[in-house]
């Protein structure tokens, strides 16, 4: 029973925490024995590391009994490799006492609401983050149970009814440096550098682009919300950012797991400064507006060098970037850990530790080739062999390669040093793609005089990459001579393991979809039900699918000029291939993604 006249108490949150089956009885004992010692050692703690308001006032954040939880460090009974967690403390208390509990997704949140509704003094000092707007209602989270006087003050000078919902403390917190730090860059920065007149980023007045003052790039205000860019960009597993100027607005998007999501929208009177202060960071030429232009960055993310790449384009309205994390974690992994099956696995790795020959990798952009390249090149890669990479642009920069950047300007491209690669004494070569008949006589030269050599092609899938290179103008006997396999690949997302569950369909439904699995009757499947971890789409992370196709004898022989696709297909099929869809499937009937992924990234053949 909760006591009502203490309903917050400490006692009472361990009953709900027990009654949850979170906790044993005697863990609680045991936390409410030691909740004095352990809260002074946190006020201790937080006394060194004092928070200040951007009037330098400090804001004190006392220590909750929350806090005692997450630091005491408590299995949980129903998984003691686990403890108990934050989030799982907020969520259990807001049931217990019939609130709302709501992990924050910042990608939904809107910076004016959150920055502009309260001050950020009054904010932090009782943890209150405006969430949305609906009507006249106001959602608003906070970690203080007993907030209500707050609420009220909240109610009053914005004239709207409050609806509060309990989120955990560190994000709150976390949220409201973030935003009210971006935003009070933002501000500064706009009020700065807004200027009357045209708006000189529309392609209309795009001649008096020369006429304007450059924005400082060393402005600290446009430092700080740069650097909160990168910071949200590396929380959030975010793979791309998009900077792009609109009409009135300036749009940032980030994209996670393949999918792009709109994170701010910025003031129009800022995006040049942000843009000035991007190519600094990225050695480019700030004054160039007119011509695309690409660069790199260098920085840390979690206590790792990440290399971004950056690329400039001029658009209708201004100068749109676009910066792709290169995070080292994702482009070095183990080929097991890629998506392979044991036997494509087998099969790839038969192709790769040839001698020599051509290996190809095909797939659109964004399939995941680079890092199937990196981490094929990573596992060949010794002291006794010389491995020499020629890239457009180096994507990530590995000390154990020798990388070549391919300047067309200057005249060097992949096939001019090609031609001269030789002379290095290379083992492997990596070519970053073939794209045309130079290209592809010089790689298959390379090939020919025992060089392993592996490169990318735009194809669909495996089989029409042989094709591929016939129609390119390589002659049918040197296909022969210097291709030894191909692999083609997509990237499906995952089905988040936090909230998976059980889902049941017609093989017959999903058959009228498209997808024909050769069953009958119910098919047990996998979904994402959505939870706070995979901000309730149902997915977290993804993975490869691929199509491993050895280059044998027998498809040689039918290799010709005319050759034809759908019987080089079969034979493939007839000695072991199983295409894109096929392994795809099964990684849905596996509980790795769902129909829906199947669907979206591969196709029927």
């Amino acid at each position: 029973m909760i006591d009502q006249e203490h309903r917050f108490s400490s006692q009472n949150i361990c009953k709900i925490l027990v009654a949850r089956g979170l906790i044993s009885k005697e863990q609680a004992r045991d936390v409410l024995l030691r909740e004095a010692a352990a809260t002074k050692a946190l006020e201790a703690k937080n006394a060194e590391k004092k928070r200040r308001d951007s009037s330098g006032t400090v804001i004190e954040t006392p220590v909750t009994f929350a806090d005692v939880l997450v630091a005491l460090k408590i299995k949980l009974i129903s998984d003691p490799a686990k403890t108990l967690d934050e989030d799982t403390i907020y969520e259990a208390m807001a049931q217990g006492f019939g609130m709302v509990y709501k992990k924050i997704d910042p990608l939904k949140l809107e910076l004016n609401l959150v920055t502009k509704t309260i001050p950020r003094s009054f904010a932090m000092k009782h943890l209150l983050l405006p969430l949305e707007m609906d009507g006249d209602r106001l959602v608003v989270a906070t970690s203080h149970l007993f907030n209500q006087e707050a609420i009220d003050d909240v109610e009053r000078v914005t004239n709207l009814k409050v609806v509060p919902v309990i989120s955990s403390k560190s994000d709150v917190i976390r949220l409201i440096d973030e935003f009210f730090g971006f935003r009070h860059s933002i501000t500064a920065a706009e009020d700065q550098f807004s200027r009357t007149g045209v708006d000189l980023g529309n392609l209309e007045q795009y001649v008096k682009l020369k006429t304007v003052d450059e924005l400082p790039s060393t402005d600290q205000h446009i430092v700080n919300a740069v650097n909160h860019l990168f910071a949200y960009a590396f929380e959030q597993r975010s793979s791309d950012i998009h900077i792009e100027p609109k009409r009135e607005t300036s749009l940032v998007r980030m994209r996670i797991d393949g999918m792009l999501h709109t994170a701010f929208k910025l003031p129009k009177q800022v995006h040049n400064a942000v843009i000035s202060r991007i190519k600094t960071l990225s050695r480019l030429d700030m004054a160039e507006r007119r011509r695309p232009q690409d660069g790199r960055i260098k920085t840390v993310k979690g206590g790792k060098e990440v290399e971004i790449r950056v690329s400039t384009i001029p658009v209708a309205f201004g100068e749109k970037v676009v910066m792709r994390i290169m995070d080292p974690d994702v482009l070095f992994q183990d080929l097991g850990m890629l998506g392979l099956s044991a036997g494509d696995l087998e099969r790839f790795k038969g192709i790769v530790t040839r001698p020599h020959g051509i290996v190809l990798v095909t797939g659109p952009t964004g399939s995941g080739k680079s890092t199937t390249l990196y981490s094929t090149l990573r596992m060949l890669s010794s002291p006794e062999v010389n491995v020499v990479t020629i890239e457009e642009p180096i994507e990530m920069i590995h000390e154990d390669f020798n990388q070549i950047s391919v300047q067309p300007a200057i005249g060097v491209t992949f096939a001019s040093i090609l031609r001269n690669i030789l002379r290095q004494d290379p083992d492997i070569i990596m070519v970053g793609e073939i794209r045309d008949i130079e290209t592809a006589q010089s790689a298959v030269q390379a090939a020919l005089t025992g060089h392993l050599v592996l490169s990318t092609l735009h194809t669909n899938d495996a089989v029409t990459s042989v094709t591929r290179l016939l129609d390119l103008g390589i002659p049918p006997f040197l296909v022969h001579s210097s291709l030894v396999g191909v692999v083609a690949q997509r990237l499906v997302r995952k089905i988040c393991s936090n909230c998976k569950g059980d889902l049941t369909m017609d093989a017959g439904e999903l058959k009228q979809m498209g997808l024909d699995l050769n069953l009958e009757g119910p098919v047990p499947l996998k979904h994402g039900k959505g939870c706070v971890q995979c901000r309730n789409t149902g997915y977290k992370g993804r993975q490869g699918i691929f199509e491993v196709l050895p280059y044998s004898e027998s498809m040689k022989k039918m290799t010709s000029d005319d050759a034809n696709i759908p019987s080089l297909r079969k034979r493939a099929q007839m000695e072991g291939l199983i295409s894109l869809r096929e392994n795809a499937v099964k990684a849905m009937l596996e509980g790795r993604t769902t129909y829906q992924e199947v669907l979206r990234v591969t196709f029927e053949q």
